[in-house]
């Protein structure tokens, strides 16, 4: 039992003593006991005065006035006390009976239970051996597990399978590493896992470096097939504009016979655009696999070096890209440029289709720095080659070359803008050799020729001599043999210009510059005006010495005119220029100085020709009286001479140079005539002798009116002018008043070619001697000859007139 808490009780007040201070204390300390307060202050008051007599005193004093209040608590329960002693020994009397139950009960279960006990022992023992054979069977089963995998692994690394390898790899370290109870596995396992990867990196990364070596090889093939693509392409466009112009040229001749359509033939593989883009991409025939980079690429995902990996790639790359854009010193780069060129296009075909399925390989700004780089390369190689090239076809074969680079690679998106910037500016360079070797060319073509005309035995000799220049002045073929009228150095100079002109569109075409046919029309100026034309001067300057080369000479540089209109025409239709643009800026005939002097030439040797049979003029007898009848002899020399010259210029000589011609030489012979009788070897003049010069000029009369097939009236009249000063002079001498040509209006009208002086020499020799003032003194009575009178009328006012 709990005995009542103590009441606090206020110490009782005491009144005004000598002890009331100890009473104070006593009361305070009674106070702080009852109310279960600390009494240190007090102990420390008490020590710090130095007096605990008196406390312990005062404490004292309080135990003694307790103990009447225990005594009265105690005298308060005794009764309780008492009656639950009894109970006590009530109920241990009670426990004593229970207790002998209970050990009797103990005794039974005792013996009852003990059987079981010693089964529940056996049980509990065989649920430890069962749960301890779980878990072994569990460490065993996840052992086993991570075996599996670990061969599965080893299975996949032999058989090349990394990736998947990886993965069982990755799936032992993530899943099953931490859970693995054996620690001698776990700790082969660890060591394993650093050395799979390892030889995983090192194989994809040696199958990547073999692929590298044999990636260039398979740029090479691949360049060289982008390229052949291309220019099969332009090959077939080219053929479509040749059946386009052919179809112009049909409609220009306005044969409306003649249905012609233009049909562009389909290829057998779909228009050939499926030879690199059209195929998978494992490259198809080209072996152009991409299958090793990929796999290491995936590989070097799954190992988490993708970084480092794309900055490998491109580092590699781009020495591949340097060592391709070397230049080997030891082979010529006209026998290695298509290699070069080839490696280089291969290489940016792949780099374009890495690009694009590669899965961010490489960036788009590398490639275009590759390229970039690549370009500069190019054009300095481009730059260092050009400048040492002396000859126009190598050029042009490299031209081609990078021209088809720049349409193979234009369909990957790559600009080429710089490298048709360097082949424009070699444009000049280009033409100057191209000219040079022209040049080369036509001095042998000229050197060559034997002044002949071209004999022609087959059809397609005609074809390709005549009709591949438009040289034909019939549309109607001719019989064969066939002799033309030019030789064999009218079709070598014109295949040497047809050359020149393709070589020069070749060049200008394909190079970024549409409108090129007054660049084209330029250089063919030059090779007409300048080469050409100067060949053909020093030709007739040199070797013509001969009527027949002369004339052969003439009769080409007719057909050479022929040969420019057709030359203008076909730099138009290759340069894509309307026919009616080209011939509505056409100009003047760029061969007139060799025509001229070609022309100059002929007259000169006809003339030479012409004074050889004039010679026989000393022979005539200017002072008979009989007339020669049929003419001078000279005449009729000259005559036959004139008829033979005409029936053979005929078939070689165009009609309007053939009556040049023989104006000059009508002209020469008429002054020849003149200047005889003006010149010392005429003393005197007969009138027979001037009549028969009236028969001599009446011949030449006959034979401009025989010219029928040549001349029409007006062209004869116009011929007849050639010699109109001798024709005059006779009128004039034959007629029965000389002394009207001083009159202006009949000498304008009949006598306009004649000379003062002339008229005055040749009518001193006609006049009669014996009319002269000293012949009067002979025969005063007889009367002066009108005639002479006349004439000494006429020779007095030309003397009075000079």
């Amino acid at each position: 039992m709990q005995s009542p808490k103590p009441r606090r009780k206020a110490g009782p007040t005491t009144t005004n003593g000598p002890d009331s201070a100890e009473k104070l204390d006593e009361l305070l300390i009674s106070s702080a006991i009852c109310n279960n307060e600390d009494l240190g202050p007090f102990v420390r008051k008490t020590f710090g005065t130095g007096k605990p007599e008196t406390l312990l005193h005062h404490l004292k004093f309080f135990a003694r006035s307790k103990e009447s209040e225990i005594e009265e608590v105690c005298k308060a329960h005794y009764q309780d006390f008492i009656h639950a002693v009894d109970d006590l020994k009530s109920l241990l009397s009670d426990v004593e009976s229970l207790k002998s139950a209970l050990s009797d009960s103990n005794s039974k279960l005792q013996s009852v239970a003990a059987p079981l006990l010693t089964s529940l022992d056996s049980l509990v023992e065989a649920g430890t051996v069962s749960k301890n054979v779980d878990l072994a069977i569990g460490a065993v089963t996840h052992c086993v597990r991570v075996m599996e995998i670990a061969s599965r692994a080893n299975r996949h690394l032999q058989g090349g399978n990394f990736y998947v390898a990886l993965k069982c790899v990755e799936l032992i370290e993530s899943e099953f590493l931490e859970k693995t109870p054996s620690s001698t596995l776990k700790r082969m396992i660890e060591k394993r896992i650093p050395e799979i990867r390892g030889y995983v990196k090192r194989r994809v990364s040696k199958e990547l470096g073999d692929w590298l070596v044999e990636i260039r090889v398979v740029c090479r093939n691949l360049g060289q097939l982008a390229i052949g693509e291309a220019s099969a392409a332009r090959q077939r466009e080219e053929e479509l504009r040749i059946k386009q112009r052919e179809a112009e040229e049909q409609s220009r001749l306005s044969l409306r016979d003649c249905v012609y359509a233009l049909n562009e033939e389909e290829d057998d593989d779909g228009g050939g655009g499926g030879g690199i883009e059209g195929g998978s991409d494992d490259g198809g025939l080209l072996g152009f696999d991409l299958t090793p980079l990929y796999r290491a690429y995936h590989i070097h995902q799954t190992l988490s070096l993708e970084d480092g990996f794309k900055q490998y790639y491109f580092d590699n790359r781009e020495l591949q890209l340097k060592s391709d854009s070397q230049v080997s010193s030891m082979t010529p780069f006209l026998e290695s440029h298509q290699t070069f060129f080839a490696q280089i296009a291969g290489f940016f075909i792949v780099e374009d289709r890495v690009l694009r399925t590669g899965g961010g390989l490489i960036s788009k700004m590398e490639v275009e720095f590759l390229w970039d780089l690549a370009v500069t390369n190019m054009c300095a190689v481009l730059e260092d080659q050009f400048s040492r090239m002396q000859t126009a076809n190598h050029l042009l074969l490299i031209k081609d070359y990078v021209s088809l680079l720049g349409v193979s690679l234009r369909r990957y998106g790559y600009t080429v803008d710089a490298l048709l910037e360097v082949l424009s500016k070699h444009r000049d360079k280009y033409h100057e050799l191209l000219l040079s070797d022209c040049r080369k060319q036509m001095a042998e073509a000229l050197s060559a020729d034997k002044f002949e005309q071209m004999l022609m035995k087959k059809e397609y000799e005609y074809s390709m001599n005549v009709l591949s220049f438009q040289l034909q002045t019939s549309d109607i073929v001719p019989a064969f043999p066939y002799i033309a009228p030019f030789s064999t150095t009218v079709p070598d100079c014109c295949r040497i210009v047809r050359s020149f002109i393709e070589d020069s569109v070749s060049f200008m075409s394909h190079g970024g510059q549409l409108d090129f046919y007054d660049v084209v029309k330029k250089y063919l100026d030059r090779l007409l005006g300048d080469v050409l034309d100067e060949a053909l001067l020093k030709l007739i300057n040199t070797s013509v010495h001969v009527v027949s080369q002369a004339m052969q000479v003439a009769a080409n540089m007719a057909v050479f005119e022929r040969a420019c209109d057709f030359f203008f025409r076909h730099a138009a239709q290759l340069s894509g220029v309307p026919l009616r643009m080209a011939e509505r800026g056409r100009r003047h005939f760029p061969l007139t100085k060799s025509q001229n002097a070609a022309e100059e030439t002929l007259s000169g040797l006809l003339k030479k020709k012409i004074d050889g049979f004039m010679i026989l003029i000393e022979n005539v007898n200017w002072t008979s009286d009989d007339v020669p009848q049929g003419g001078n002899e000279y005449m009729n020399e000259v005559i036959i001479y004139l008829e033979t010259l005409v029936s053979t210029a005929q078939q070689i000589l165009p009609a309007k140079v053939l009556k040049r011609v023989l104006h000059d030489v009508l002209a020469h012979i008429s002054e020849r005539i003149v200047g005889t009788l003006c010149g010392d070897l005429v003393k005197r003049l007969s009138m027979a002798a001037i009549k028969g010069l009236d028969v001599d000029i009446q011949l030449l009369d006959s034979f401009t009116e025989q010219l029928t097939s040549l001349l029409n009236d007006k062209e004869a009249r116009d011929m007849k002018t050639a010699f109109v000063e001798i024709r005059q002079m006779i009128n004039l001498l034959l007629s029965s008043h000389p002394e009207k040509f001083v009159n202006p209006v009949i000498r304008e009208r009949s006598y306009h070619a004649l000379d003062n002086r002339k008229v005055a020499t040749v009518s001193e020799k006609l006049r009669d001697p014996s009319d002269s003032i000293f012949g009067t003194f002979g025969a005063r009575g007889s009367r002066q000859n009108p005639k002479n009178k006349s004439l000494d009328t006429l020779i007095k006012r030309l003397k009075d007139v000079s």
